[in-house]
């Protein structure tokens, strides 16, 4: 049990090794769950225990959860990575490989809100490449409902939103 359970670690580490952009809650569960080598449980307990060890360390929004390798991490996963199967281990370069450009995607689009000074809702939108920001708006409205909207609608149209500005603004 307990070195099935170091597997699960390793593989995390593996797969944040093996990318130059932090990976969501999703989809290192995506991964692994599809592949049936782990519950959802054990691999929320893994993941707390890679953060609580200093491993990984986590950036959490209203709407998800991004992991990042630390340097003790890359250092663990460079000392152990062979006790993870070549099989395992080709899984996860050809998950990575396939999906690379719709991951990186997905977490280039940040959006958060928080409640401002005005007592209202500031919503800050962001856009990165090389996490340098394309674009960084922020917006003020009144209630969470629609600083929520503004957050769900700018995971589906942000590229829509910035070629709109950048069309009017040049």
């Amino acid at each position: 049990m307990s070195e099935t359970f170091t597997l699960y670690k390793l593989i995390i580490l593996y797969m944040l090794d093996k990318v130059d952009f932090p990976l969501t809650n999703a989809q290192i569960s995506e991964f692994i769950l599809n592949k049936g080598y782990t519950t959802y449980f054990k691999l929320q307990q893994a993941l707390s225990e890679l953060t609580e060890a200093e491993l990984i360390w986590e950036e959490t929004s209203h709407n998800r959860t991004l992991y990042h390798l630390t340097e003790d991490g890359a250092q663990s996963i460079q000392y152990f990575k062979n006790n993870i199967s070549r099989s395992i281990r080709e899984d996860i370069d050809n998950y990575l490989r396939e999906k690379k450009y719709d991951l990186k995607n997905e977490v280039a689009v940040k959006a958060d809100y928080y409640r401002n000074t005005s007592r209202e809702f500031s919503v800050r939108c962001q856009v990165l490449e090389d996490e340098l920001p394309l674009i960084d708006l922020t917006l003020s409205v009144p209630s969470e409902a629609e600083a929520e909207a503004i957050v769900t609608n700018w995971q589906k149209k942000n590229q829509e939103i910035y070629a709109w500005l950048m069309a009017n603004l040049l």
